[in-house]
C-alpha cells in the first residue's frame, strides 16, 4: 500500500470485501478463544505424545543455535520435521509465554487458523457469480473439516444401550459386534446399561475403526485419526500441526487452477516462483507426509492451467518441469534442515494381506462419503448427455489404478523374494502363512472378501475422475472441475495402503494409513462441504432425498464431537489454566519448582531417570527444555531410524546412580558433559540402589527440595 495506486486499490479491494474479511477474522476469533477455553479445562500435557511435543518447543526456546538441541538425546540435534515447533515456539517467545503455556496456546492458535482457512476456502470454491457471504458456505467448512468425526460414536451409543447383544445364563453374546472385528466394541457392554458410553475414553477407540488381523488372527493396529479427534486428544503432532497450511496450499492450488499467477516466467509471474516453493519447502518441514500430497496438487493444477490432457502432453510436460523446478527450490530454500535430518524410512513394502473392509471404511469416513457420492451424482447427471461418456471414462481409469496397484505390489512382492527368500519366509511364518501358496490363496480370498472396501473407493475415483476430464473438454476452468480432482486425489491416498505401504520403523502400515487416511478427510471435507451447499440448491436429487441423506449423516458426524467434549473438558478437573504445569504443581510442588529453576538455570546436560515412551520419565527435560542424556529411547530410535546413537546411554545413567565410586560417577558426567544431576522420586523408584551420600559428598545442591534434589557439576 505504500504506492498511491496500490493504496487506491487496497481501499477499492476493502469496500468490497470489509465484511468477508471481517466475517472470517471473527471466527478465527472464535476458534481461539473457544479451543483456549477447551484446553484451559484440560491443559496438561503429560498423555500420549503430548510430552515429546512439549520438550520440543522447549528445546527451541533454549536452544542458542540451530538446529535446535534434541532435548532427550543430549549432543545431538533434533531429527524430525520440526518447524511447527519452531512456529508455536517463536509466538511463544513474542507473546512471553512459557513453553508449557505456548502448547495450548499453539493448539488454540491452529485450531482459530484452520477455521478461518476452511471458511474461506469453502466460500470460494462455493461461489458462483455472487459476491455475497453466504453464512453457511462460512460455517460448512469448519464444520466437515474440524468439528465432525467418524460414525463410530453411533456404534458406540448402541453397544452401550446392549443393543444387539443376547444374555444367556448371564453370558452376553453378539454375532453383529463380532462381526465388527472393532476390538472394544467386541466386548459386552459393563452394566447397568446407559443411554451413552461410559468407558473411559471410550471416544478413543474411534481413531482405531480400520482393523489389520494375521491369517494367524493377530492384530495389528492401526491408527485411522480425524481432526476433532486429534484436538480433542490435545495432540500438537505435526499432522495436526500442518491441518491450515495444508488447507492453504489447497487455495493456493485452486488460484493456479483458475489461471492466476500470471506472468512472462515460464507463464508464472516472477513472485510465484519464490511463493510456491517457500510453501511447499515449508510444508515438507511442517510434515513431511504434506510434501508428495502437495507435490501431486501442484502438477495436477499446473496440468490443467496449461491444457488438460485431452489437448496433448505438452501441457502435462510444461506441468512436470514447472514442479521439477518448484521442487528443487523448496529444497535448496530449506537446506539446512534437509541437511541435517536423517529419515527412519527405508522404502516401500507391499501389501498383500490387509485390505481395508467396506464396513470400516464407510464407519470412518461415512460422514463424507454420502455428499460425496449424491453430489457427484448430482453434477455428472447435470452435464447434458455425457452421464454415460463420464461413467464409462471414470471407470476405465478406475481399473487402471485397480490393476497397477496390484501389479505393483506383485512385482515388489516378487523382487522381495528373490532378493531375501529367507527373510519373507520368515516374515510369512509370523503372520501365519506357511508358504507361497497360502500367501496367494489367503491374498485372494481376502481380496474378495473385502471387496466392498475397494469398490466404494473405485467408484468414488471413478466418477471424480470422469467429471475431471470432461469438465476439462467443456470448462476447463470450473470450480467442480477442482474439486473433482480433489476428490479423487484423496481416494488415490486411501487407496494406496491396501496395496503398498512405507518402511518404517514399525514395519506395518499402520503409519501409512494414519497419514494418508488424515490428508484425505481434509480434503474430501472440503469438497463434501461444498456440495453439500450444491445439494440443498438443488433439492430434486435422487427424488428429493439428498438434503435429507446429507443431515441425516452429519446427524449421526455429530454424536461425537457432542458426547466426548464434556467428557474429555472434565477429565482435568476444570483447571481454567494454559499452562500445562499446573497438573505437576498440584501432584507434585517440588519437581514443579525444580523444573521451574531448571527453566531459568544455565543451558547445560540433565541427567535424570531413563524409561518407556508415554510415561513421566524425562520430565525434567520436557518441561525446562535442558537436554537429557536419554529421555524416551523408543521415540529417538523411530526418528533416528536405529538404535546406534543412543549407545550406552541408558545403562550409564543406571551406573551414574548406582555406582559405589566416585571415579565410576565423574567418568560418566565428564562423558556426556553433564551439569545437572536430578534426584527425585522417579529416581529413587527407578534406580533402588541408589547412592545418593556419595552424590552428596562430591556435588553441591544448587536446588534442594524435601524429596527433589539436583546436584551441580562443571564438566570440563
Amino acid at each position: 500500500a505504500w504506492a498511491r495506486k496500490h493504496r487506491r486499490r487496497m481501499f477499492r479491494w476493502w469496500t468490497q470485501e470489509a465484511f468477508r474479511a471481517l466475517t472470517t477474522e471473527f471466527l478465527f476469533l472464535v476458534g481461539l478463544v473457544g479451543w483456549a477455553v477447551v484446553r484451559a479445562a484440560t491443559p496438561e500435557a503429560f498423555s500420549t505424545e503430548e510430552p515429546m511435543e512439549m520438550a520440543f518447543i522447549n528445546a527451541i526456546l533454549r536452544s542458542p543455535t540451530f538446529p535446535p538441541l534434541d532435548p532427550w538425546l543430549s549432543g545431538y540435534a533434533i531429527s524430525y520435521y520440526y518447524f511447527g515447533y519452531v512456529l508455536v515456539a517463536m509466538l511463544g517467545r513474542l507473546s512471553g509465554a512459557p513453553g508449557s503455556m505456548a502448547f495450548n496456546l499453539g493448539l488454540a492458535t491452529v485450531f482459530a487458523l484452520a477455521v478461518e482457512v476452511s471458511a474461506g476456502l469453502v466460500w470460494d470454491l462455493a461461489a458462483r457469480r455472487s459476491r455475497r457471504v453466504s453464512p453457511v458456505a462460512l460455517l460448512l467448512g469448519p464444520l466437515f473439516v474440524l468439528v465432525i468425526g467418524n460414525w463410530e460414536a453411533v456404534l458406540e451409543v448402541l453397544h452401550a444401550r446392549g443393543v444387539f447383544w443376547n444374555q444367556v445364563r448371564g453370558v452376553w453374546t453378539s454375532r453383529f459386534w463380532t462381526w465388527t472385528q472393532i476390538p472394544a466394541l467386541m466386548q459386552p457392554p459393563r452394566p447397568p446399561l446407559r443411554p451413552v458410553p461410559g468407558r473411559f475414553w471410550w471416544w478413543w477407540q474411534a481413531s482405531r475403526v480400520v482393523q489389520d488381523y494375521t491369517p494367524a488372527g493377530q492384530r495389528l493396529e492401526v491408527i485411522d485419526e480425524f481432526p476433532f479427534f486429534s484436538f480433542l486428544l490435545g495432540d500438537l503432532h505435526p499432522h495436526v500441526l500442518s491441518i491450515p497450511f495444508l488447507l492453504t496450499w489447497l487455495a493456493l492450488m485452486y488460484n493456479l487452477y483458475r489461471g492466476g499467477f500470471r506472468g512472462p516466467w515460464l507463464g508464472w509471474h516472477r513472485l510465484t516462483w519464490v511463493l510456491l516453493p517457500l510453501y511447499l519447502g515449508g510444508l515438507t518441514f511442517l510434515n513431511a507426509w504434506d510434501g508428495p500430497t502437495a507435490l501431486v496438487l501442484l502438477v495436477l493444477a499446473t496440468a490443467w492451467r496449461h491444457g488438460t490432457p485431452h489437448r496433448g502432453w505438452r501441457g502435462l510436460a510444461l506441468a512436470g518441469v514447472k514442479a521439477f523446478l518448484v521442487t528443487v527450490l523448496s529444497f535448496l530454500l530449506y537446506l539446512p534442515y534437509h541437511l541435517g535430518f536423517s529419515s527412519q524410512v527405508r522404502g516401500v513394502l507391499p501389501n498383500l494381506l490387509f485390505p481395508t473392509r467396506g464396513f470400516h471404511l464407510w464407519i470412518m469416513f461415512g460422514p463424507l462419503f454420502v455428499p460425496l457420492f449424491l453430489g457427484l451424482w448430482a453434477l455428472a447427471r447435470r452435464q447434458a448427455g455425457s452421464l454415460r461418456t463420464i461413467l464409462g471414462q471414470g471407470l476405465t481409469w478406475a481399473m487402471g489404478l485397480w490393476l497397477l496397484l496390484n501389479l505393483a505390489s506383485w512385482l515388489l512382492a516378487v523382487m522381495m523374494w528373490f532378493q531375501a527368500a529367507p527373510q519373507v519366509m520368515g516374515a510369512l511364518q509370523q503372520v501365519g502363512a506357511g508358504s507361497l501358496g497360502d500367501l496367494v490363496s489367503i491374498a485372494l480370498a481376502r481380496r474378495v472378501s473385502y471387496g466392498f472396501g475397494a469398490l466404494t473407493l473405485a467408484l468414488l475415483f471413478a466418477g471424480a475422475v470422469g467429471l475431471a476430464l470432461h469438465l476439462g473438454r467443456t470448462r476447463p476452468r470450473a470450480p467442480v472441475g477442482f474439486l473433482a480432482l480433489l476428490t479423487a486425489w484423496a481416494a488415490v491416498l486411501v487407496w494406496l495402503p491396501d496395496h503398498l505401504y512405507v518402511w518404517d520403523v514399525f514395519g506395518t502400515r499402520m503409519n501409512t494409513v494414519f497419514k494418508f487416511y488424515y490428508q484425505a478427510w481434509q480434503m474430501w471435507a472440503v469438497v463434501a462441504a461444498v456440495w453439500t451447499l450444491t445439494l440443498v440448491r438443488n433439492p430434486r436429487a435422487w427424488l428429493g432425498l439428498s438434503p435429507w441423506l446429507v443431515m441425516l449423516s452429519l446427524a449421526a458426524a455429530l454424536v461425537y464431537p457432542v458426547l466426548s467434549l464434556p467428557g474429555r473438558m472434565a477429565e482435568g478437573g476444570w483447571a481454567w489454566t494454559l499452562d500445562s504445569l499446573d497438573l505437576v504443581a498440584r501432584q507434585n510442588p517440588e519437581e514443579a519448582q525444580a523444573i521451574r529453576w531448571l527453566r531459568q538455570a544455565p543451558l547445560g546436560v540433565v541427567a535424570e531417570a531413563v524409561g518407556g515412551s508415554y510415561s513421566r520419565f524425562a520430565r525434567m527435560a520436557t518441561f525446562s527444555g535442558q537436554p537429557a542424556v536419554l529421555g524416551w529411547p523408543g521415540h529417538e530410535i523411530q526418528w533416528r531410524g536405529s538404535a546406534k546413537p543412543l549407545g550406552s546411554r541408558e545403562d550409564d545413567i543406571a551406573r551414574l546412580y548406582t555406582a559405589d565410586t566416585w571415579e565410576a560417577v565423574r567418568a560418566i558426567l565428564d562423558r556426556y558433559g553433564i551439569r545437572y544431576v536430578v534426584v527425585g522420586g522417579l529416581e529413587r523408584g527407578r534406580y533402588p540402589g541408589l547412592n545418593q551420600d556419595l552424590l552428596e559428598q562430591h556435588l553441591p545442591l544448587v536446588f534442594r527440595g524435601t524429596s527433589v534434589l539436583i546436584f551441580g557439576y562443571t564438566p570440563p
